[in-house]
């Protein structure tokens, strides 16, 4: 990057920090703003509040390490209204190629070794494919094929937690939060994202989500039409107006204690040989990503709703050649004139979700944050999201030959022999 082009993202990215301080509250934050996301935008492995304090002040890095400690772990500014502004000031960037298509759902895990910081719990941690001491956050993200941003975001407080007073006191967790399932947070973002007038997307879920028929129903409720995974062992039933099975159409009413339901496992294996077909969804590094899939309209069975309640949805299959047995399953209230590659369009579009994590955890370090407490987790993330959202504003300025990782700040020199404390594990 020449200095010229530096110059302008310098120019741009202290308009951005201009916008994003008018939510703030008070003036004197704004500079531990700017330089909490120059810190975490600029290049380095730990992105934790000590080195980007020796990064953005090594002359004083001792005060900028209070200033930024106090920042993100005790001043008071809002949570929301910082992640509404970053939405809006990247949105039109975002949008500039296409239209929002998705929302997506998600969690996140943030390994742990000891037991102070909040909500930590021995529980399924994603990034180590196992469950160990961990925290996780449930977020919404607003997405389309070119990137993903969250616009809510909120750490998953085990009940363990919720019930221990001085606990919850000790890490500042607000007298307002009570014990919610990951799914009810996720259905809480939805409703808000609804209240907010987002631009609508189809929401999408991995099965962790979309097995629960509460929050599909109360998706439903919204007006909200989702593509979310589900187990096999789902119970189900072909409607009379899709495909038949074994060439008989099923007339039943869906509850879960007919006879006749059957599993989304079984309605797959059943499915006759012309009922599959191969689509491709997009272009992956080396040629097309494609599978076979089939797709039949069903109601899913369900104990807590009278007949007349139930729809007509589509279970979409993927049984890729080669495999012994089918691999994933969705459900969708996508209608019914929708096109076959299109619902596969939708089902694959979660990727973009778990390529923007890795890269809000690699690139600007939301995974680093050390301090034990709520505000300081939740301050942390928000000013990742931040510093995420001007990175994805600028890479509508970066021409296609030019490297994505071009660095838009120059790098301070740190003082000699400096090494910063702290761990990716720390508690």
């Amino acid at each position: 990057m020449n200095l010229r082009s530096r110059g302008k993202a310098e120019a741009r990215f202290a308009a951005y920090v201009e916008g994003l301080s008018s939510v703030l509250g008070h003036a004197d934050r704004i500079g531990p703003l700017r330089d909490y996301c120059t810190g975490l935008i600029l290049p380095g492995e730990r992105k934790s509040v000590e080195p980007m304090a020796a990064k953005t002040a090594p002359a004083r890095t001792a005060a900028q390490h209070q200033s930024l400690l106090h920042f993100v772990g005790v001043a008071s500014w809002s949570d929301e209204r910082v992640l509404a502004k970053v939405r809006e000031m990247v949105l039109p960037a975002m949008t500039r190629q296409e239209p929002i298509e998705a929302w997506i759902i998600d969690d996140t895990a943030f390994p742990k070794q000891g037991t102070h910081s909040v909500g930590v719990q021995h529980q399924y941690c994603g990034q180590l494919g196992k469950e160990a001491n961990c925290q996780v956050a449930v977020s919404l993200s607003i997405a389309n094929h070119c990137a993903s941003l969250p616009v809510a975001y909120r750490l998953y407080l085990p009940k363990d937690w919720v019930e221990d007073g001085p606990r919850r006191d000790k890490a500042g967790v607000p007298s307002g939060i009570s014990f919610k399932t990951k799914p009810e947070i996720a259905l809480e973002q939805v409703r808000g994202a609804c209240e907010a007038g987002l631009p609508r997307g189809v929401v999408l879920m991995d099965a962790a989500y979309g097995t629960d028929s509460r929050l599909r129903t109360g998706m439903t409720a919204l007006g909200v039409t989702y593509v979310v995974g589900i187990q096999p062992k789902i119970l189900l039933w072909p409607s009379s107006t899709g495909p038949k099975r074994k060439g008989k159409p099923l007339n039943n009413t869906g509850r879960r204690d007919e006879p006749d339901l059957i599993s989304a496992k079984q309605l797959a294996r059943s499915l006759p040989k012309r009922a599959w077909r191969t689509i491709r969804w997009r272009e992956g590094s080396a040629d097309w990503l494609s599978s076979r899939f089939a797709r039949v309209r069903v109601r899913v069975g369900h104990s807590q709703l009278i007949p007349e309640l139930l729809s007509t949805e589509w279970l979409l299959i993927e049984w890729p050649e080669g495999e012994a047995a089918p691999t994933k399953y969705w459900l969708s209230t996508l209608p019914a004139n929708i096109s076959f590659r299109q619902l596969v369009d939708f089902a694959k579009l979660r990727w973009r979700i778990e390529r923007d994590y890795q890269e809000l955890k690699q690139e600007v370090g939301l995974g680093h944050y050390e301090g034990r407490g709520w505000r300081g987790f939740h301050h942390h993330a928000t000013m990742c999201i931040a510093a995420y959202g001007f990175l994805i504003s600028e890479r509508e300025t970066i021409p296609p030959s030019r490297p994505r990782s071009t660095t838009i700040f120059p790098t301070s020199v740190l003082p000699e022999g400096y090494r910063p404390r702290g761990s990716s594990l720390a508690a």
